[in-house]
């Protein structure tokens, strides 16, 4: 039986490992969490910090095969189990993606659109970043951004303050796209073959993605599709890569990627034929790849903190699949559960199910 090592054991991690199971392997996880969501699922939980390099040997040295479940894995370690253990994706992907000067440089000039950007290193190049690119603008931090956090959306020159307090580190100037809608595609490359997942509307509250709606193909979709494609293999990435993109009229805009699933992707495990981690699960084990199709018009619903009570109210309810994440410490604005709807329009949801959930937005 293949043993699969999952540096990281957040509900990425733990679905990942279920997915796995179904395939017949079997899961250890790293994680510095001994009740971390992926410990209910994995045979094992390597209870280390993800910096311990004595913790990935014996993650190393257990399995078959790593990979990751999330971007902030330190570029030292990453170099060692690069040189030391089998991990298929490799690390540049997650390299390039753990900066966002690097990535965004890199997608422009393997041919994605970027909205105009700027490096920030002092307030003298948040000034001229101004006035090159105008306002409306966003600072963003390089690094450990997520979520809406180490993010300023600037207006006027009153605004400027606010980013003060993140100015003793790297930054980036982007210019604000005033876009239609926000949109992700969920990609997986072997050596033999790139799949990619439905495309849908992404809705953020505060900085964090409340709802996916899976439901009509737009034309936009397809020209995203082959453009990602192209970056992918121009960048000789492997593995699973999610791309966010902006999409204003016929134009669409590279926002940020990960090398891992993606919360965007969660409606996958019962919206589609496969999903995202039994794909990534195959392409781990070497096992060949399935094209996804979408099975029904299909939404997910991301489960903060404040909602986690409401969810229940719906356990047992027809087309409604609930995932728990099973963390322990509930938090308002802590990612805790999601919701997939199933054979569910956009129209019925707000409908029937919308008033469950928190409105502030």
């Amino acid at each position: 039986m293949k043993k699969i090592g999952i540096i990281g054991g957040g509900q990425l991690g733990m679905m990942l490992a279920m997915a796995a199971k179904e395939l017949g392997a079997e899961c250890i996880c790293l994680d510095p969490n001994p009740t971390c969501p992926a410990s209910f699922v994995c045979k094992e939980t390597i209870v280390s910090e993800y910096s311990n390099l004595e913790g990935l040997k014996k993650l190393g040295d257990k399995t078959d095969v790593l990979t990751y479940e999330f971007e902030n894995v330190p570029s030292e370690q990453l170099k060692f189990i690069r040189d030391t253990y089998n991990i298929p994706q490799g690390i540049l992907p997650l390299f390039d993606s753990q900066n966002r000067i690097r990535e965004k440089i890199n997608a422009k000039n393997l041919g994605l659109k970027t909205p105009k950007f700027k490096p920030i290193y002092s307030k003298k190049d948040l000034e001229d970043g101004i006035k090159e690119i105008g306002y409306p603008c966003v600072y963003k931090t390089t690094t450990m951004g997520y979520d809406g956090h180490g993010q300023v959306v600037l207006k006027s020159d009153k605004d400027i303050e606010k980013v003060n307090p993140y100015l003793k580190g790297e930054g980036i100037l982007e210019e604000f796209i005033k876009y239609d809608f926000e949109t992700s595609i969920i990609l997986i490359r072997s050596k033999d073959k790139t799949i990619s997942f439905p495309m849908g509307i992404n809705k953020h509250k505060n900085g964090i993605l409340d709802l996916c709606i899976i439901d009509e193909a737009l034309p936009v979709f397809d020209w995203i599709k082959q453009a990602s494609i192209r970056f992918m293999e121009r960048a000789k990435y492997y593995g699973i890569l999610t791309i966010e993109y902006f999409v204003k009229g016929d134009e669409f805009y590279f926002n940020e990627m990960a090398p891992r699933p993606h919360n965007s992707g969660h409606y996958t495990i019962e919206g589609c034929n496969v999903s995202q981690y039994s794909e990534l699960a195959k392409f781990l084990l070497d096992l060949p790849l399935e094209t996804p199709k979408l099975k029904s018009k299909t939404i997910m619903k991301n489960i903060l903190g404040f909602d986690y009570e409401n969810m229940k109210k719906l356990e047992n309810s027809d087309k409604v699949h609930i995932h728990d994440y099973h963390k322990s410490d509930v938090r308002e604005k802590r990612k805790m559960a999601h919701i997939t709807f199933t054979d569910t329009s956009i129209d019925e949801y707000n409908l029937k199910y919308k008033k469950l959930f928190s409105e502030d937005e």
